[in-house]
């Protein structure tokens, strides 16, 4: 049943390219948020400004916009919490900071990053917990001075409770902290400014988030939001914690987390060469969770209706290229023609055609794009499947001539034209008719007949349709490319 309260936030970091993990994340949210007609909040979390770019923060909104992934509360959008980005929102966390100061849920902690390494080690050393040992957690205000008359600059570290954490994961189930796994933390750093660990739940509080959904790699972050949460309600800052649901790794080569540094997991890629948002999407909500036993692809709506995060597996997802270009492939025939002749408009056109502008033939275009649809798999390959029309040429292939050409090829090339040239023109069964002949008198099957023909034709070993190719091409373009392949053989 839908919940119309739920409350869910997408918020990168504006570092780099977008990637495939964090699309997922974000799609996650986006679906259980629109299950439930609730509320998606898109936020930026851009404290950390020697990382952080406004070219990264720009690609992050195109890549959304581009997904249809849209936000109700967010950049450009407005809501009633603004502003949504943290880097204008520090006034904020400072004032939240000397609140945890003054009620004691937080301290001052001047232990040098020598002295944290040196104990450490001494505790690793004795078979200890090696997190932070507490040193300064109830200093003298005497102490305090003297530290500070050495110099020294505190950080402000927030105070863990001495029990255990226990919550319910809503992909994991119950999960239990103990004290010595889940230290003091810190929260500002020496130069005051605020640190991940206190933004994030601070804003979470702040704009009322009712569910985090959030990669496994922040499982073990948790129970220390849930003890600041805890001391934000009571200082009436948040009024409940929120549920919280851990996705699980997205898993690349090797069986190792896909990282930002592996190529496959940049979404740029999939953009570029040409994967619908439909079946990148689809795809990346299978890495983790699935539609039905029996169903891999679905459209966007379906999965919204159907979307629970209960349904959520914990186990790694594995990334599989090859699973994720046949979904997209399908959603590609699924596009009604003259919506796929549309989408594949940037790949006909500089930079990524290979013909002159003036030499495309959009009327040729629309009468081949039927037969380019069933064999695409993403739509940067359309550019190869079809540039046999626009060139004045067909594109020179050496190793495709080579499989093509072999002995005895030239005698079939020419029984072929002297039959096309004859044929009806205006119906490719006659061009089949008149190649499968031509076989027949050299005691080929229509398969090794029509190869020659199609490498002199489309000067490639694989394509569309040939006949169709044929008929849209023009018999004077075809029998001058045979003539021209013909000449090739015999110097």
């Amino acid at each position: 049943m839908a919940n119309a309260n739920v409350r869910v936030r997408f918020c990168p970091s504006p570092t780099g390219n977008p990637h495939v993990g964090l699309v997922r994340t974000a799609l996650f949210n986006w679906a259980f948020a629109r299950h439930n007609q609730g509320t998606m909040v898109f936020r930026i979390e851009d404290t950390d400004a020697a990382r952080d770019s406004e070219e990264s923060y720009n690609q992050l909104l195109d890549s959304l916009r581009w997904l249809g992934l849209d936000w109700d509360e967010g950049p450009e959008v407005g809501g009633p919490h603004e502003p949504y980005r943290q880097s204008q929102r520090m006034d904020i966390y400072v004032g939240i900071a000397d609140k945890l100061l003054d009620t004691g849920h937080a301290y001052l902690c001047y232990c040098t990053t020598e002295e944290l390494d040196e104990r450490r080690e001494a505790a690793r050393a004795a078979g200890k917990p090696s997190g932070y040992d507490g040193h300064c957690r109830d200093l003298s205000a005497e102490q305090k001075a003297a530290y500070e008359a050495e110099g020294r600059k505190a950080i402000v570290r927030f105070r863990m409770p001495d029990e255990p954490i226990t919550f319910t994961d809503l992909v994991r189930g119950e999960l239990t902290f103990t004290p010595e796994n889940v230290p003091d933390y810190g929260i500002v750093r020496t130069n005051g400014a605020p640190l991940y660990t206190l933004v994030n739940p601070v804003d979470d509080a702040l704009m009322g988030i009712t569910h985090v959904l959030r990669g496994e790699d922040l499982l073990s972050s948790t129970p220390r939001q849930i003890a600041l949460y805890k001391a934000l309600i009571e200082l009436g800052i948040a009024k409940e914690i929120p549920a919280f649901g851990h996705l699980p790794y997205v898993m690349g080569e090797g069986n190792k987390k896909l990282s930002k540094r592996d190529p496959q997991a940049s979404l740029n890629l999939y953009r570029e060469r040409g994967f619908l948002p439909e079946g990148l999407l689809n795809y990346l909500s299978l890495l983790g969770w699935s539609f039905s036993a029996d169903q891999d692809i679905f459209t966007i709506p379906e999965m919204i209706e159907k979307f629970d995060i209960a349904d959520v597996n914990a186990n790694p997802a594995r990334f599989d290229l090859k699973k994720a270009e046949a979904i997209n492939a399908d959603h590609i025939r699924r596009l009604d023609v003259k919506a796929f002749t549309e989408a594949c408009k940037p790949w006909l056109e500089t930079p990524h055609a290979n013909w002159a502008p003036e030499d495309f033939d959009q009327a040729k275009w629309e009468t081949i794009a039927p037969h380019a649809q069933t064999r695409l798999t993403v739509l940067s390959d359309i550019t190869a499947n079809v540039d046999f029309l626009f060139l004045p040429q067909p594109v020179e292939d050496e190793a495709s001539w080579q499989k093509a050409m072999k002995e005895g090829s030239d005698a079939l090339l020419r029984t072929a034209r002297a039959k096309l040239e004859a044929a009806d023109w205006s119906d490719p069964e006659s061009l089949k008719n008149a190649v499968l002949a031509a076989g027949e008198e050299h005691g080929l099957k229509l398969g090794k007949a029509q190869a020659p023909v199609r490498v002199a034709v489309t000067g490639r070993t694989v394509g569309l349709p040939l006949f169709e190719s044929l008929e849209i091409l023009g018999q004077e373009k075809t029998l001058a490319r045979i003539d021209a392949a013909l000449a090739k053989l015999a110097a």
